[in-house]
């Protein structure tokens, strides 16, 4: 049960690190802040990044010889009570807690992420009291927390005291339960005491409070232990019969649930009494019924408060506590997991404890700015990859509405294949386990029990599993090992189907075997590391159409990389000289770790938006716009619908929609208004944009808040571009074939290769795209045929593996820097899947502003653009940039039919019927390429620009599926034509 701090300890501490346990304390103390991790600060000790292998090279349990150990030490006056004990809480140390006090030992704790605390009252004196928490790095239990993240230590969550009566609450657990037949709410509220249950007399009670409801119940007494009758060794007289011929055989006849005879039915209340569970002493347990509740939901999260008081027999209350709870029902019906008897799906992420100040020490104004800004984008779920998160992050989770899988502090990825069958470990597991559940079960967000992560699987699990079962049958227990290698099995441990990284063909075949009995719920997918998150809305086509399908978590939130000295210079592994690492893997969130979204959560928020158009074009330009509710439980009053239409010289007025309480799952029709259809039936309509903002105030956002984005594309005939020139022309073609003008530092040129993305660059692609060469286009030599007309120029490459490529260019100049180019690129016809084609040049310094015609505002690819808006938008040249801290391809936007670049230095527009996937850089592909972080590129005023007919979409395939074929290339030949117009004027 959760105690307020009553003297809080945070704050500065003396502190030495010392080689080993073993190493004796010497004379200099330096001051350091608690919570904090000294690996973020001491240069002898910096954070080490894994993912896979432990960073020492032992066997479980043996601890390495090198075992870093802080010490911290504070001394704090106190006056002890009589009557009350003092408790010591450590909110979290990550390393083996020592605790001492006045010198004593206390006890000592090996979770790193779940609280450990100790009764230190017999330890105390009156005035200066000196504690001490000593912090070994490594331990037998380091084997179970090799989790993806950086190895740190130190004390990462607060540290407190607070006292607690003699006789007290020593636990509350509950049960609110919502049945969605009825509406009506079930409450069982399970007290223990400390300080009672030796008694077998008790006059002490219980009361509880919620919703202007008062019950109190006594505290159950100790009940004597039974005993068999005496029969005796009086002899004087003729014993009178107490049970009938055979009455021992009632018990088990009882039990069996036979048929007892007429004589005997007496019996079994008396000889199965032991059998019957009566209250544990010391305990008082509440039901009460047909309560009148508004059910919680990750949608409707509506929260009761519960007081539960402990009362002395003079009337006086001795103990208190106050629980807010949420009635709601969890149940795995058939392959669906429904909540309050719906089917819900599952919009989540993977969230790890990450700051890149502080490391894995995080703030309640943090923990409330990320939930805030994934409510912004619509996630309703988070699994707590790979630990219990802080109680305060949870007691967010209820208030704002996310539905949680809470997961054990259990991974042992190195050993994956013997610890869960190690015995020696199976006390570590159950603990682990058993404090999350204990600590957590009042939670109405935690809807799943998580047994780890990438721990294989073994009876170690089995043994955690059956007792969360028994623990808490309210909810499911949740272990990808489980299923891992068969996703038909692992019933012993995984109530859900919960794999990672799953094909689609995967997901269909399951979908549709008749052999599948649960859930499918992806406990990881969609990997982001990178430039990545490909394939979105393809998963949730399935999820949304497919039964036994419901979603997943998104690997991950946000990008890992620290920044210990604040100099906007993100590190990931290797860069402290941490050895072995694993580089960049820790760098695959959906946000910055300053958490500035990447174009990833964008397109995440389309997909899992509220309200869907159902409509197309063909209904639109007939006035109406049908929309779907996606949501569970809410209709759609809580958001306000505002319309625009978007055409090429930019967006129309905005027209707020009257307000629809389309109900959940339900569809609805609008009436456009007349402004709105006389904008649509205009040629210079491209897209109706629908928006969808906040209506009232809420504490994750203020009232307006954007919250989706939708769009209905209009299609329309592009303009045709002019086949001949006027006027005097200036020839503008070189002898090589290279089109000349002041602003193109850089002619137009073919280029075929993009910077790798780290998607590009995976292992299981087997380097593809080096393999093709298309990284060096040589060139041989170019044929220029001119006429009064036009100039077409042959131009031969051979890429760098001695394949040929073959461009043809023909050029018609229309004015005076005015170019029709039409563009013919064969490729060998060997070619199976490519990164681009498409044209290259670079301009003259002196350009800082882009405006284009086309797909935005956001970065977007292929197959990560169904999010994004066709619309007229305009950005600096700076701002086109994603900046990911691997550099590597990024900043391309897609179905671009004009584009147009300004500056001191004059005008570029580009127009093209064909649209094309634009990219304007301060960089080339070499210098990204050669940057090992973002940060290294120099500052630049160069203005690069590719224009591409193809691009590969980005796929996931470092890590789940590669880009879905329809986004590859993989033709041999490609025809296209672009205008280039270039004027010097401002």
């Amino acid at each position: 049960m959760r105690r307020a701090a009553e003297i809080d300890l945070d704050g500065a501490w003396d502190f030495q690190l010392l080689q080993s346990p073993e190493t004796p304390l010497g004379e200099d103390w330096k001051t350091v802040q608690v919570p904090s991790l000294w690996t973020m600060s001491e240069d002898t000790d910096r954070p080490h990044y894994t993912n896979i292998v432990m960073p020492f090279d032992e066997v479980p349990p043996t601890i390495p010889a090198h075992n870093p150990t802080g010490v911290y030490r504070r001394v704090t006056d106190l006056s002890p009570v009589a009557g009350r004990r003092t408790i010591l809480h450590v909110g979290a140390a990550e390393g083996l807690l020592r605790v001492f006090v006045n010198g004593e030992p206390i006890g000592l704790s090996t979770d790193s992420h779940l609280a450990a605390e100790f009764d230190v009252t017999d330890a105390l004196v009156v005035g200066a009291n000196t504690f001490e928490l000593v912090v070994a790095k490594w331990s037998a239990a380091s084997y179970l927390e090799d989790q993806d993240h950086w190895w740190q230590s130190g004390l990462s969550r607060s540290v407190y005291l607070y006292t607690v009566p003699q006789i007290r609450l020593a636990d509350v657990s509950t049960i609110a339960d919502f049945d969605p037949a009825t509406g009506h709410g079930t409450l069982e509220v399970s007290v223990s005491t400390a300080g009672l249950g030796h008694l077998t007399e008790v006059d002490w009670s219980v009361r509880i409070e919620i919703l202007g409801r008062a019950e109190t119940l006594p505290v159950a007494p100790r009940s004597p232990a039974p005993t068999l009758t005496n029969g005796g060794t009086d002899r004087s007289r003729r014993p009178e019969p107490q049970f009938p011929t055979d009455s021992m055989d009632i018990v088990s006849v009882y039990a069996a649930g036979g048929s007892v005879p007429p004589e005997f039915r007496d019996l079994p209340a008396h000889f199965t009494q032991n059998m019957i569970r009566k209250p544990d002493a010391g305990t008082a347990e509440f039901t009460l019924d047909d309560l009148d509740v508004s059910p919680w939901s990750a949608e409707t999260p509506h929260l009761e408060d519960l007081v539960v008081q402990l009362v002395s027999p003079d009337g006086s209350v001795t103990d208190e506590t106050r629980i807010r709870i949420g009635f709601r029902r969890v149940r795995i019906e058939g392959r669906d997991l429904l909540v309050n008897g719906r089917r819900i799906l599952v919009q989540g992420v993977n969230r790890h404890d990450s700051d890149p100040r502080t490391g894995r020490v995080m703030s309640e104004a943090l923990f409330l700015e990320e939930l805030s800004l994934l409510k912004r984008f619509n996630v309703n779920a988070i699994r707590t990859s790979h630990y219990p998160n802080d109680p305060r992050f949870l007691d967010l989770c209820d208030e704002l509405g996310f539905y949680v899988i809470d997961e054990a502090d259990i991974e042992a990825h190195a050993f994956a294949s013997t610890m869960p069958d190690d015995v020696r470990y199976l006390p570590e597991f159950l603990e682990r386990v058993s404090r999350m559940v204990l600590r957590d079960r009042n939670h109405p967000a935690v809807i799943a029990w998580s047994l780890g992560n990438e721990t294989g699987y073994g009876a170690n699990h089995d043994a955690a599993a059956a007792w969360v079962r028994r623990s808490d049958p309210t909810r499911p227990v949740h272990y990808e090992g489980a299923i891992s290698a068969d996703w038909h099995a692992g019933h012993g441990a995984s109530d859900l189907v919960c794999p990672m990284y799953p094909s689609f063909e995967a997901l269909k075949g399951y979908s549709a075997d008749p052999r599948g009995d649960r859930p499918v719920i992806l406990c990881e997918y969609a990997y982001s590391q990178g430039n990545s998150t490909g394939g979105l809305a393809e998963y949730w086509e399935l999820f949304e159409t497919l039964p036994g399908l419901q979603g997943g978590f998104i690997w991950e939130f946000k990008d890992h990389a620290l920044d210990p000295d604040g100099d906007g210079k993100y590190r990931y592994g290797g860069d402290f000289g941490d050895a072995p690492h694993d580089g960049i893997i820790c760098l695959n969130g959906v946000v910055f770790p300053d958490l500035t979204p990447k174009p990833a959560l964008y397109e995440a928020r389309g997909v899992f938006s509220p309200v869907r158009v159902v409509s197309g074009a063909d209904e639109v330009r007939k006035g109406t716009l049908q929309l779907r509710n996606r949501q569970t439980f809410a209709d759609l009053s809580a958001y306000a619908l505002e319309l625009r239409v978007e055409t090429v010289a930019g967006p129309g007025e905005a027209v707020t929609l009257p307000i629809t309480e389309t109900h959940a799952g339900q569809e609805s029709t609008i009436d456009l208004p007349p402004a709105v259809r006389e904008l649509i039936a205009a040629d210079t309509a491209i897209a109706l944009t629908l928006t969808v903002r906040t209506r009232e105030d809420a504490r994750w956002a203020p009232a307006g808040t954007e919250v989706a984005v939708e769009q209905v594309v209009l299609p329309r005939e592009p303009a045709a571009l002019p086949r001949t020139g006027t006027g005097t022309r200036t020839p503008a073609v070189g002898a090589d074939g290279a089109l000349r003008h002041p602003l193109l530092r850089e002619p137009p040129r073919l280029t075929l290769w993009r910077a790798l993305t780290d998607n590009d660059a995976a292992f299981n692609l087997d380097q593809r795209f080096v393999r093709s060469g298309f990284f060096q286009l040589e060139h041989e030599g170019s044929e220029v045929h001119q006429s009064p007309d036009e100039t077409v120029v042959t131009t031969n490459y051979h890429a760098a593996f001695g394949d040929k490529v073959v461009h043809r260019r023909t050029i018609v100049t229309l004015a005076e820097g005015d170019f029709l180019l039409s563009e013919q690129v064969t490729l060998p016809e060997d070619s199976r899947d490519g990164l681009r084609i498409g044209m290259r040049f670079e301009l003259v310094d002196g350009f800082e502003h882009a405006s284009w015609v086309g797909l935005g505002p956001w970065e977007n690819y292929p197959d990560r653009r169904s999010a994004a808006l066709l619309g007229a938008w305009e950005s600096t040249i700076d701002g086109l940039a994603v900046p990911y801290i691997f550099p590597q391809e990024n900043g391309t936007r897609g179905e671009v039919t004009e584009m147009r670049l300004t500056g001191p230095r004059g005008k570029v527009r580009t127009t093209h019927t064909t649209p094309l996937h634009m990219n304007v850089s301060r960089y080339s592909l070499g210098e990204l390429e050669d940057a090992a972080h973002w940060w290294e590129l120099p500052t630049s005023s160069r203005t690069v620009v590719h224009l591409d007919v193809a691009h590969r979409g980005i796929g996931t395939g470092l890590l789940g599926p590669d880009t879905r074929p329809q986004y590859r290339i993989s033709g041999s030949r490609y025809d296209w034509e672009w205008r280039l117009t270039l004027s010097e004027e401002h």
